[in-house]
């Protein structure tokens, strides 16, 4: 691969997205990173910057939010800086993981408003298609980009205290077709990835994850969960030039744990 291409990961300081990171970086990518958190949790999260740093590849990583307009267009205005002549984002991935976790309906805990239900569309659905636009206007994409983005199995099963998510997931699904339809065009080529019960920051915050891990084992063929890895090994193929007539679908990495 040509030393010219960018990796842009919104959501890329844990999880799925960090682990996409590592593998892109390990691929010869360079890697551009945005993300939202504590100043306590940095010192961890530097830790695995320098892994990337170490193999080679730039890194810009910015601690900031990507669900805000204006913050959105600073960031865009400041790659068109940094990005060196001739160098492109190739791979889009979106990992934002912002929902409310609530129940619809308690005698006893708060439950959800449709400004919760809002919030978690706003950043786990229409926020792929807001960088999408924004990144093609700017001309920063490049010829053959890859847009991929996480989904999970609650697009079809009712799971407690996961509505707002759930619908966030499906309108992700349906946004993901409709870019690669409409920006078909520019070469985009869209993809969603439904990935396996897998254990990260976010399933730890569903109230009663544990037992959702025990159920997802319990059903997995492979008797293992899913790991970040795995799902950063999807991703990687996607980019393939293997895969550029692979868009606009869900493709399940999970071992087999959907099937029962």
């Amino acid at each position: 691969m040509e030393n010219r291409y960018w990796a842009l990961i919104l959501g890329g300081s844990s999880g799925l997205g960090l682990a996409t990171a590592k593998k892109l970086a390990s691929h010869g990518y360079h890697i551009i990173i945005i993300h939202r958190d504590r100043r306590a949790d940095m010192d961890i999260i530097e830790e695995h910057f320098n892994e990337i740093e170490a193999l080679g590849n730039q890194l810009l990583a910015m601690n900031v939010d990507a669900l805000n307009a204006e913050k959105r267009k600073g960031i865009i205005d400041d790659l068109r800086q940094k990005l060196p002549f001739g160098h492109k984002i190739k791979v889009m991935v979106h990992s934002v993981a912002k929902g409310t976790l609530k129940p619809m309906y308690s005698k006893t805990a708060p439950t959800l408003t449709d400004v919760d239900f809002r919030i978690t569309f706003d950043a786990m659905a229409l926020s792929l298609f807001d960088w999408t636009k924004a990144l093609e206007i700017a001309a920063l994409f490049a010829d053959d980009t890859r847009v991929i983005s996480f989904t999970s199995e609650g697009n079809t099963k009712a799971l407690p205290n996961y509505s707002a998510v759930s619908v966030a997931k499906v309108a992700l699904e349906a946004l993901t077709r409709s870019i690669a339809l409409e920006f078909a065009s520019v070469g985009i080529k869209a993809n969603c990835i439904q990935a396996g019960i897998t254990m990260t920051k976010s399933l730890s915050m569903i109230p009663g994850f544990e037992q959702i891990k025990e159920n997802a084992l319990s059903r997995n063929p492979n008797n293992r969960l899913t790991t970040p890895e795995d799902i950063a090994n999807a991703v990687y193929l996607l980019t393939t030039d293997e895969a550029k007539w692979i868009t606009g679908t869900v493709i399940k990495v999970d071992g087999g744990e959907s099937l029962l």
